[in-house]
């Protein structure tokens, strides 16, 4: 059976209203198994404190790597009532940048930072809930930002199975929902080397001015290709 997919038209997102200061909510997360160290929660504090942002009013949250967390993500989104949702996370494995253009109605078996694992294989309960919800978001000028900071980038259609995917599948849903702009962005372990913390950030930073150039034209349009 084919996966059922939520789907917005192209120009369904909420057009800021005249004079109004746009809300940006960015997420990170804390600890997990395997990461005691997750430079995404002091990734999203500095990007909240970026002086690129203009008049925008942003909040960073980090959020603990819990499965409970993403599942009353939508209710946080609500309270908070951002404009824009810059959520990222870490994916060790990873060398570049991944824009997650999917979030996946599923779960796997990888215990969170409580070291528990969730007690069903979908993260939404019953038949009515979309299998892939798509981000909410054009991703292409976002890939093309985060290259033109001098950093690797690649859409991903599969944010995994983890805390990660749940609070992407939970944001994409709510901002489809309200018209508003929401991304999940996986990063690798920064290191000198190859990727430092601070070409992140720039890259990061450069995302969110796309974003907000996304809120002010109020439309969305196609997901990011590889």
């Amino acid at each position: 059976m084919p996966a059922r997919a939520a789907s917005l038209p192209a120009d369904d997102v909420r057009a800021p209203a005249p004079g109004h200061a746009p809300r940006i909510l960015i997420t990170g997360f804390g600890r997990f198994p395997g990461a005691p160290a997750n430079p995404s929660g002091p990734l999203a504090r500095a990007l909240a404190r970026s002086r690129r942002l203009g008049v925008a009013r942003a909040e960073a949250l980090v959020l603990p790597t819990l499965w409970d967390e993403a599942a009353r993500f939508a209710q946080t989104l609500d309270r908070l009532d951002p404009d824009i949702v810059l959520m990222v996370g870490l994916a060790g494995r990873r060398s570049r940048v991944g824009v997650e253009t999917l979030g996946r109605c599923a779960t796997g078996l990888f215990p969170d930072a409580g070291r528990r694992r969730p007690a069903a294989r979908r993260l939404a309960a019953g038949g009515a809930a979309p299998d892939v919800i798509g981000c909410a978001a054009a991703g292409a000028p976002l890939l093309h930002a985060l290259r033109q900071a001098g950093v690797p980038a690649c859409g991903s259609r599969d944010a995994g199975r983890y805390v990660c995917n749940a609070l992407a599948y939970a944001a994409y849903g709510w901002a489809r929902r309200r018209g508003r702009i929401a991304v999940f962005i996986h990063i690798p372990r920064p290191h000198p080397g190859r990727l430092s913390a601070a070409r992140l950030e720039t890259g990061l930073e450069a995302v969110l001015v796309g974003l907000l150039a996304q809120h002010r034209a109020g439309r969305l349009t196609a997901a990011p290709g590889r």
